[in-house]
């Protein structure tokens, strides 16, 4: 046998080492692919298993909304409870006040002032001729190809909208005013969240009602006079929000039986 020195000879023995590698390594390669694909098969099934169960039959994305509408109305349930307790106080304070009042004169004599202004205070139910307001959010939707192209504020009824019908009501010459039925005295605060409305620490949704009493034309008139009201009328016939006045022979307003506590307060200029 002969051999040989040189880069070629050498560059022919690797070759043929190499190709004779090719064929385990082909092989290699075709095992450890069959065996990967039962592997990734079993982990999906295991992945979609465990979707399935945890999801109980509801979509995952959506679980938490069953637990947030319990808490709001546990809350809910809650808070009302607390207003029953506190109306309970009140007229328990009430009557104390009163048999105090029987021994004491000057008990007796305050009495006497504060009974004279609850009515104008909106602590005794008013009955008259009036006016009731009602505005609502658009049933339209963003994006839903009607005319002026609209944009999610324009579709709701915001603070500024309420406000502008109070304030033209109490100009117009309100002698009372309720809001969803809550009657408006003077530390009362209109506050939205949204298209949610906050009334001593009440929500209410869409549409809100505002009842007054006194003479409806001078009602009606004030309404139309005022601008606020004026750009939500725009805004009714642009975008389609809600607006109604429905003027009452007889309307009684209830007395406010909230907390008169002020937090708060600043004189005049």
């Amino acid at each position: 046998m002969e051999y040989t020195t040189g880069a070629p000879s050498w560059r022919l023995v690797l070759r043929r080492a190499a190709g004779g590698l090719r064929p385990r390594l082909r092989d290699q390669r075709q095992r450890g692919w069959s065996i990967g694909v039962p592997l990734i098969a079993l982990a999906a099934g295991l992945l979609f298993t465990t979707s399935a169960t945890t999801a109980g039959g509801t979509a995952l994305r959506d679980d938490r909304r069953p637990q947030v509408t319990q808490l709001i109305a546990d809350k809910r349930v809650r808070l009302d409870g607390r207003e029953a307790r506190a109306a309970q106080l009140r007229t328990q304070v009430d009557q104390d006040t009163e048999r105090l009042a029987e021994v004491s004169a000057p008990v007796r004599a305050a009495r006497k002032r504060a009974d004279g202004m609850q009515a104008a205070a909106g602590f005794t139910k008013l009955q008259g001729p009036g006016l009731t307001v009602v505005l609502n959010d658009s049933p339209r939707r963003v994006g839903d190809g009607g005319p002026n192209n609209p944009k999610n504020d324009d579709l709701v009824v915001h603070q500024g909208d309420v406000q502008a019908v109070v304030n033209a009501l109490w100009a117009g010459g309100a002698e009372a005013m309720t809001i969803m039925d809550i009657r408006v005295i003077s530390t009362s605060a209109v506050r939205c969240v949204g298209n949610t409305l906050l009334l001593h620490g009440q929500p209410f949704s869409p549409p809100f009602k505002i009842t007054a009493i006194g003479e409806p034309t001078r009602l009606h008139q004030a309404l139309e006079s005022a601008e606020g009201v004026q750009q939500f009328r725009d805004a009714v016939a642009d975008f389609g929000l809600g607006y109604s006045e429905t003027t009452e022979r007889n309307v009684t307003v209830r007395a406010y039986d909230g907390s008169s506590d002020l937090r708060s307060a600043r004189t005049g200029q």
